[in-house]
């Protein structure tokens, strides 16, 4: 008898893709880009976010699937091969990127130009307009280029992972009385990707061009003597996942190193291409890349088009985009150590400012009573202030340790690059565990205050990252608690040391205790609820696929336990199937910061617990991270984060969407006679008026 028949809650009916359901996620926020309501540049912006998504998830997510396939991995959960779930990414990706083009081509482009914002298609161009961007390829583009003619001497090139390239049609012979056939252009990544035309030239303020299309227009220029046939914009999108097998290398950092030159040319994973391009090109392109028919998108429009995003930047147009705001700035934060002795700090970013952390930070390191500083680094974004302190801090003869994440994807250049730095400055720095991603975000400040030393800590769902505590939604805790700062340094302790699993006071740790102590605490609801007392779970987290967290859900629900789940991305659990799941509700809300937050809330017969977290109900973060899960200790601040990370989302009826028991998403409105109410709105109106 098979698992799934001896047990009805493995019945992969049970259970969606994670892949799908991350793909559909990116439906959510082009959502965003089609809403009238949204302003005009940031619904450029949200566009421009589903695109570059849409290609992480083939660098990443398709190219994981395509890797189960070539090794002929069992399938998960949901009973799905490998190749099933590649088939089903290809045609729900093609759907999602002819929706992309849509909006562009039919609601974005033609609003912008409205607003007085114009990108110019090639037929659309006058005459004044193309004379300045003849002569601008022929001064700024042309010296950069190198075509390359596909002949028996010169076979088809290595093509960078996304990068803009022409194919073009040739007639007739070149300089060697070579016959004309087809050439490719590489347009080099120093080259911008939109062109700003002058005023004086085009007529307008705010008028700009793809690259790609003054390419395709002037290509001819290159090949002096011979007819251009057709140009035909094309990019590959290639596996960037990096492997390395830590067990058998020395040196992680230069293994990465290594790793990282050859990541732009790792197998292809799809070809977007212009829609008129012929096909014995397409079959051609397609034979290079090793990819099948259904890897192609025939686009109508630039192949590239999430670079429009640098419009975004360049027009300085209030008006068509969310008004600014200032974050709530933390009282007596000119000196965090007095602040913390007083009691814990709650912040809930962007609507709180990261500047608290920040200071503690700097203070730290020109603190003389300070002796001790450890920190966790996984994203810290370019010119980082915390680097800079840490550097001061090792400078002031402080004691500080870095354990700095080199696997952090799409980063590992950036946190090399750090690192050699905290190195150079005397800063002891530790690439984590072989084999477990350290995701944790944890900074600890040892620091003498009379005859004993006192640990302060500060916890986080989010990085160490001044510019995304701007973007995204985030809890922090800033704690002088004693049990807490024992943890926080038994961990630092596993990091840095060999040191053995200890018992924490406070916190839960993947990969050793918090998968066991999410499932006891949700089975303890269950017994709650059968026991006839109110039983009830609200968590809230970026994707959820754990297969026996999922299970212990349903079994909780079958039970009786009201279960609120708020699951910004992927979530393979089917809400609502009658018998099963019919007391879990999951709601997904994409609105204008992206929503990061981890908490988790049990009501345990009216001795409620709440967490916050950085990991999600995800395998990987579970069973395979370094992760830490922090309870919020004072009742005030633990009710502050049930109110507004929790209740407020679970009201919200302008950005939320609910998960069907069929594994769609039905977007939610305000009912007759409710009013609107907007999670992110409210908090920005309560916490920074």
């Amino acid at each position: 008898m098979s698992e799934a028949q001896d047990d009805p809650l493995r019945d992969p009916a049970l259970y969606s893709s994670r892949e799908l359901a991350q793909l559909d996620f990116n439906f959510r926020v082009l959502a965003q880009a089609q809403d009238p309501a949204v302003p005009l540049l940031e619904r450029l912006r949200f566009l421009c976010i589903s695109c570059t998504n849409l290609d992480e998830f083939f660098e990443i997510r398709a190219a994981t699937v395509r890797h189960a396939q070539d090794f002929e991995m069992p399938p998960g959960p949901d009973g799905l091969a490998p190749a099933t779930v590649l088939r089903r990414i290809h045609e729900r990706a093609a759907e999602l990127v002819a929706a992309q083009y849509d909006c562009w081509n039919q609601v974005l482009r033609p609003a912008l130009s409205e607003a007085g914002v114009r990108v110019l298609a090639r037929d659309h161009w006058n005459d004044a307009q193309s004379e300045w961007l003849r002569q601008y390829f022929l001064d700024e583009i042309l010296p950069v280029l190198s075509p390359l003619g596909l002949d028996p001497a010169h076979p088809f090139p290595k093509i960078l992972n996304k990068s803009l390239n022409i194919v073009v049609v040739l007639e007739g012979t070149d300089a060697f009385g070579r016959a004309g056939n087809l050439a490719i252009v590489r347009a080099p990544r120093s080259l911008p990707r939109i062109i700003r035309l002058p005023p004086e030239v085009s007529g307008g303020e705010h008028d700009f061009v793809f690259l790609s299309a003054v390419l395709s227009a002037f290509v001819g220029e290159l090949f002096a003597g011979m007819r251009v046939k057709g140009a035909y914009q094309f990019r590959v999108t290639r596996n960037s996942e990096l492997i390395v097998d830590e067990e058998e290398v020395e040196n992680l950092a230069l293994a990465l190193r290594d790793e990282l030159a050859g990541r732009g040319y790792l197998r292809a994973m799809r070809l977007e291409i212009a829609h008129d391009c012929p096909a014995p090109i397409v079959r051609m392109l397609l034979e290079n890349f090793d990819l099948d028919g259904n890897a192609v998108y025939r686009i109508e429009g630039p192949v590239n088009l999430n670079r429009v995003i640098q419009v975004y930047d360049l027009v300085q147009r209030p008006e068509l985009k969310f008004p600014p705001f200032q974050p709530r700035q933390l009282a007596g934060s000119d000196a965090m150590f007095e602040r913390l002795r007083a009691g814990d700090v709650l912040l809930h970013h962007p609507f709180d400012a990261f500047t608290p952390v920040l200071e503690l930070v700097r203070q730290a390191a020109e603190d003389p009573n300070v002796l001790a500083i450890k920190q966790t680094l996984y994203r810290t974004g370019k010119d980082s202030a915390i680097v800079e302190s840490l550097v001061q801090a090792a400078r002031n003869g402080k004691d500080v340790t870095a354990v700095v994440e080199l696997r952090a994807r799409f980063d590992e250049e950036a946190n090399l690059g750090f690192a050699d730095r905290l190195q150079e400055a005397g800063v002891q720095v530790v690439y984590g565990v072989v084999g477990y991603k350290t995701h944790a975000k944890m900074l600890l400040i040892v620091r003498r205050e009379g005859r004993q030393l006192r640990r302060y800590a500060h916890l986080s769902t989010g990085n160490y990252h001044a510019g995304t505590a701007r973007q995204y939604t985030d809890l922090g805790l800033l704690t002088a608690d004693p049990d807490i700062g024992a943890d926080v340094h038994q961990i630092f302790q596993q990091l840095s040391g060999l040191t053995p699993v200890t018992r924490l006071r406070r916190l839960l740790q993947s990969p050793f205790t918090l998968h066991g102590g999410v499932l006891e605490r949700i089975a303890r609801e269950a017994a709650h609820a059968r026991a006839g007392r109110p039983a009830r779970i609200v968590a809230r987290m970026n994707a959820l696929n754990e297969p026996q967290v999922i299970r212990a859900l349903y079994a909780a629900s079958q039970s009786g336990v009201a279960i609120d789940l708020i699951v910004r991305g992927a979530c393979t659990l089917r809400p609502g199937v009658h018998g099963v799941s019919d007391n879990i509700r999951v709601r997904s809300v994409v609105g204008r910061f992206l929503e990061h937050s981890r908490a988790y809330w049990f009501a345990n017969d009216g001795q409620p617990e709440l967490f916050c977290a950085s990991a999600d109900w995800l395998e990987r973060n579970l069973l395979r991270r370094v992760e830490t899960c922090f309870p919020i200790l004072d009742p005030a601040l633990a009710q502050r984060v049930k109110a507004e990370a929790l209740d407020n989302y679970l009201a919200d009826n302008c950005n939320a969407w609910e998960l069907q028991a069929d594994g769609g998403y039905k977007r939610l409105a305000p009912g007759p006679g409710e009013a609107p109410h907007s999670a992110q709105a409210a908090l920005l109106d309560a916490l920074c008026g």
